[in-house]
Formats: C-alpha cells, structure tokens, sequence
C-alpha cells in the first residue's frame, strides 16, 4: 500500500478524501443520527478495503464516488465553506508563525547608533542643512537602476516641495498597516501635502530628521524636506540556543526592559515595555571595572565635557581587540601611543566610555543570575552603566542573522 501511495495519485487522492470525511463525521457525530453514521462510516471501510487490498483504479475510483455521494447525503453542509476553509488555512498560518516567533526566532529592528560599529541604527542626511543652517539644495535624488540598487541597501529619499506659502501649520503621525508604513501628511500654509510610504524614522521624528524651524516661512516651489533616510539593521533574534546553553560573554543580546527595577528604570527615562539590544560584557559573580586611557572632549551627549575611555577589566583581566567579538571595539585606528586627549568626531568609536556606575577608580560587582550589558557605541548608548545589572531571565535571545538591508552587514557576520 505504501509503494502504491507513492506511485498512484488515485490512490493518494482516494486516501485524501477518506481522511476528510472521517473528519467531518468526527466533528459532526454528536448531531448526526444512527443511520447517516452507519451509513457514511460503510463507505469509508469499503475505500480503505479496496485500497489495503490493492484493487484496481477503477474499483477504488468507484468507491471514492460511493464514498463522496454518502457523505454529499448524510453529512450537514457547513455555512459559506469557502471561507471557513479560508479562514482555517489563515489561522493555522499565524499559528505557526506565531509558534515561530515565540519558540525559535524573532525579528527585531536597530531603531539607535548604541550599537555601531557592529550593527547600524536609522541614519539621516539633510541635504538642505549645511553645517546646522539652512542652504540650497543641488542634490539629485537618483533614478532607475541606481534608486533600485540602494533600495536594496535600504536606502530611501523624501522629498517635499511647498505647494503654496506659508509655515508648517501642523503634522499628522505616521498612519500604519501591519508592519508597514503607509503616509504622513503635513499642512504648509494650510494645504496638506501627503508622503507616501515614508521610510522608518527611527527614535527620531521627521521634523526632527528634516530639521524644521519653527515659524520659517516656504515660498511656493522651496524645498521644505530633502533628506536621504538609511534603515536600521533588522536581525532575526536566535530564541532558542538559550534553552540549551548560558549566555555567553560577547553575545549580542536581546532583553526586556521589565527586568530592570522600576526606580532605576525611572531614574534615566528607560521605558519598561520595550526590547533593548546591547552586547553582554559581564555575568552573574563577576566584578567589573574600566581602565582609562585617555579622554574625550567635545561630545555633544556630555555637554562637551571630558569622558574618560578605556578597556573594559573583567576580575582584573583586561579585554583587547584580541578577545572574540570584541575585535571591532577595541581597534582604536588613528589613535597614537601615548595620547591623553581626542576631540570627538561623529561615526569614530572610541572604546568604553566611564560613565555613573563605572566610573574612575570605581568596581561594579554583577549580582548572582544577572547580567552586565553595554552598547559597541558607548558614547552615544543607554546600557548597564546607568542602570546596573538585570536578571539573566529577562534575556529573550541574541542577535544571529541580518536580513536586512543587503549591505556588508548582511548575514551572520555581526556578532
């Protein structure tokens, strides 16, 4: 029987339909009287009969046919079975999907630069602002093969032209659907002008990316946005090794920001309904402290201040470029022997800046089951050196695949 079910799609059809009418009559046999029982369960045995005993095609084609006029004759219709099946396929559909996301892995999105150079954030270019004023933009937004290709690399433009004069009166929020973008509309000396399945802004706002001024005044025809908007990394999260193994010094992980106690949490503005990506630098028992060696000057998130930068020291031993997945962080290029100070410049990474809870001379000993995370970009992220440590049951998973954009970081490289 087995060969011929391979070999035969009589036979795998025959099997087919008597597996969905025993369904029928399984769902239905508690409505059903005696006789529409016998009669339907008669000819579903005489199929299977015809089929263990391998009879010809034509015996089970009629038997198929006996089979499907008993059940036409006994089983009650289900109102509009199109849909109902429809409906069925789709639900098992998120079914699985959502066993998927909860089980194996997640998709996640890096909306913040915490953590380059490793994984990239939402970044902007403003083609009308040059050096914080505003000027005439000569940029040509590409066209054909070349706006394609740096689709692909997640790369998008939005462009609006005032249709009339006036200020920005107002801004609708983004309307969504599902996962996508659909418009934004905003009001420029009363007319409204509609953008199109803009890109993903970020923590950011348009006007913010866009870099409007309050009150300043579009004559018909200005430029009012021209900016080029790369997407943040998006990453499948890996929720399964977990079950099998500890999190692991290095590992970029994915954790809830629920673990981290309320009054911590509320000290620096961190939401408690929200996932956090960082990379685990310290574990449950371990003491951590941070090793200047030099200063930055000029970072604007420090008021311009100077911020002492180091190595991280794990139970005195100090992590190197040469400690995996801590290549990226510690290749200090450009940086001569010797030197006490550097000023700060956008996209340069610097090591582990000492802020708050590893501060000079200062220890931060992690508690038992918790673990110790920090941004690559330590410059510009909100990590475990303003809030401390969290249970190590908060971590959902770690980062293992870039699926989007398809730029260099793409794969599972990023680690």
């Amino acid at each position: 029987m087995i060969f011929r079910w391979f070999f035969s799609s009589t036979v795998r059809q025959a099997c087919a339909v008597r597996k969905h009418v025993y369904h029928l009559l399984c769902a239905q046999r508690d409505v059903l009287t005696p006789p529409a029982i016998g009669g339907v369960t008669l000819a579903m045995n005489q199929l299977q009969a015809a089929i263990a005993e391998g009879a010809n095609i034509g015996k089970i084609r009629i038997k198929m046919d006996e089979l499907d006029f008993a059940a036409n004759k006994w089983l009650k219709p289900y109102p509009n079975a199109l849909w109902r099946e429809n409906v069925e396929v789709i639900l098992v559909a998120v079914a699985v999907a959502m066993a998927i996301r909860t089980f194996f892995v997640q998709p996640f999105k890096i909306p913040t630069g915490s953590m380059q150079p490793t994984l990239f954030g939402v970044i902007s270019k403003n083609y009308l602002l040059h050096d914080g004023l505003r000027s005439e933009a000569d940029f040509k937004i590409p066209t054909g093969w070349e706006r394609v290709r740096e689709w692909f690399e997640g790369i998008s433009y939005v462009h609006v032209v005032a249709q009339s004069d006036g200020a920005i009166d107002s801004i609708s929020p983004m309307t969504h659907f599902l996962i996508f973008n659909i418009k934004q509309t905003l009001w420029i000396g009363g007319q409204p002008q509609t953008i199109w399945f803009p890109p993903d802004y970020g923590e950011q706002s348009l006007a913010v990316r866009a870099g409007w001024e309050p009150g300043h005044v579009y004559h018909k025809g200005e430029d009012v946005v021209k900016i080029q908007v790369a997407a943040g990394d998006h990453l499948f999260v890996d929720r399964l090794s977990y079950n099998f193994r500890k999190p692991q010094r290095g590992d970029i992980i994915v954790f809830a920001t629920a673990g981290v106690p309320e009054d911590r949490r509320a000290a620096v503005g961190m939401p408690g309904d929200q996932f956090y990506i960082k990379r685990l630098v310290g574990l449950g028992g371990e003491t951590l402290a941070l090793a200047p060696d030099y200063e930055v000057t000029g970072a604007p998130q420090f008021g311009g201040q100077a911020v002492p930068v180091g190595h991280l020291v794990v139970d005195g031993q100090p992590l190197s470029a040469s400690t995996p997945h801590f290549e990226n962080l510690y290749s200090f290029s450009g940086v001569p022997l010797g030197t006490k100070t550097l000023q700060y410049q956008d996209n340069r990474y610097y090591g582990h800046a000492l802020i708050r809870a590893l501060g000079p001379g200062r220890e931060f000993q992690v508690s038992t089951n918790h673990l110790f995370v920090m941004g690559d970009n330590t410059m510009n992220s909100l990590d475990s050196r303003f809030w401390g440590d969290f249970p190590a049951a908060s971590s959902i998973g770690k980062s293992f695949f870039v699926y989007w954009p398809i730029t260099k970081r793409f794969g599972w490289g990023n680690q």
